[in-house]
């Protein structure tokens, strides 16, 4: 995976860390292309030939994490349980899972996601639940002082990935493998944003952790609002459509 960079989502990473009552919140929106670079290749590999696997063959995903009732045009495995009477699970390529785990270790540097698998990720039911659960969780935490940022947000997101045309995708692993798993962490979340028809994938991952862990200052600011006057969202060769929901 190659890193994009993006003015735009370097303004908005910085305005998501912020400190507000309680808790400290650390948040990233980094945008990838689907270009194989570095060890990549030697990982797509790896994850393909372990199970003699084909690029195309589908593996089980996880449910995701809500009760969102699921489309009737969405497509489905068998059943995630063993005795196939458990619900009906999503799945996912050989190759758009290797995008997932190799966006995890561009992100993630000090941690290695190889050997990670298919049920540690979820197909999210739409769009609109991720932007519900995104903004519900920020606003339970930072109250109105998300209120600035939120378009924003979505704005440079869609800009960059057009959201209509994407797939989300989390990832929810356990403690033993969450970067997120030290001790003071409130909540975490880790969406995949991937426009298949760009090439693209944009990461959004987002924690909250309690104040009273003591930390390395991170250096960075202290409001969601710092560099949102300095935003600009300057018009691009990129062509994409204005974001509906």
């Amino acid at each position: 995976m190659k890193f994009l960079e993006s003015s735009k989502f370097e303004a908005v990473s910085a305005a998501l860390s912020v400190e507000t009552g309680d808790c400290k919140i650390d948040g990233r929106v980094e945008s990838y292309s689907c270009k194989m670079a570095g060890n990549d290749k030697r990982l797509f590999k790896s994850i393909a030939t372990e199970g003699g696997l084909q690029p195309h063959d589908l593996q089980v995903l996880s449910p995701p994490e809500s009760s969102f009732p699921h489309s009737p045009t969405r497509q489905y495995s068998r059943s995630c349980s063993d005795d196939g009477e458990g619900p009906l699970c999503d799945t996912i390529s050989v190759k758009t899972l290797f995008y997932l785990i190799s966006t995890l270790n561009a992100s993630f540097e000090d941690y290695d996601f190889s050997h990670t698998k298919s049920h540690e990720f979820s197909k999210e039911p739409s769009l609109q639940w991720v932007m519900n659960a995104v903004d519900s969780q920020l606003f339970a935490t930072a109250a109105d002082s998300f209120s600035a940022l939120k378009p924003q947000l979505w704005q440079a997101i869609n800009e960059e990935i057009s959201l209509q045309d994407c797939d989300i995708y989390s990832y929810n692993p356990d403690l033993t493998s969450d970067p997120y798993g030290e001790e003071g962490s409130i909540w975490s979340f880790n969406y995949f944003l991937y426009n298949k028809k760009m090439k693209r994938l944009v990461f959004f991952t987002c924690r909250a952790t309690s104040r009273n862990v003591t930390e390395p200052d991170s250096g960075l600011g202290n409001d969601f609002g710092m560099d949102l006057d300095d935003m600009e969202f300057e018009d691009d060769d990129r062509s994409t459509p204005p974001c509906s929901y």
